[in-house]
């Protein structure tokens, strides 16, 4: 075998020197448009968004006491697992709720508890606008 020849079992490249170009060309391509995009979003001068900075958010939800079963409850403040079995065994037995002032009845909850309470309550509807019950005083 002459030195100037190439081996023929040897491993071959997967790309001619032409597309390796070409990939190198579309990297260099696809890192200037990111430097770029990191340039116009405020690169060092810090507009990007840090997540150290962003301001927190509470959600914000109300739950039905006549229909929400205890794990919905339970992410009540003050409400751990038992006093939500209380207030679902209160309702089973004892009817539904009629206003908020009614889970009083439940051991456990007392003023402070309802106030604590109240912005997480979903409004009560109007017990004078329930289908079947009269609404005058009269029975009319």
């Amino acid at each position: 075998m002459a030195k100037d020849s190439k081996p023929t079992g040897g491993a071959s490249w997967l790309l001619r020197r032409a597309d390796q170009a070409a990939v190198a060309s579309l990297v260099a391509v696809a890192l200037a448009g990111t430097v770029a995009w990191w340039l116009a979003q405020g690169g060092w001068q810090g507009r990007l968004v840090e997540l150290d900075r962003a301001e927190s958010h509470e959600a914000a939800f109300r739950v039905d006491i006549n229909g929400a079963d205890w794990p919905e409850l339970v992410q009540l403040p003050g409400i751990g697992e038992t006093l939500a079995r209380r207030i679902v065994e209160s309702r089973e037995q004892d009817g539904p709720f009629v206003d908020h002032e009614d889970l009083t009845r439940v051991r456990g909850i007392g003023p402070k508890t309802l106030d604590a309470l109240r912005p997480y309550l979903a409004p009560m509807p109007d017990s004078r606008g329930v289908a079947g019950e009269s609404r005058s005083p009269t029975g009319s």
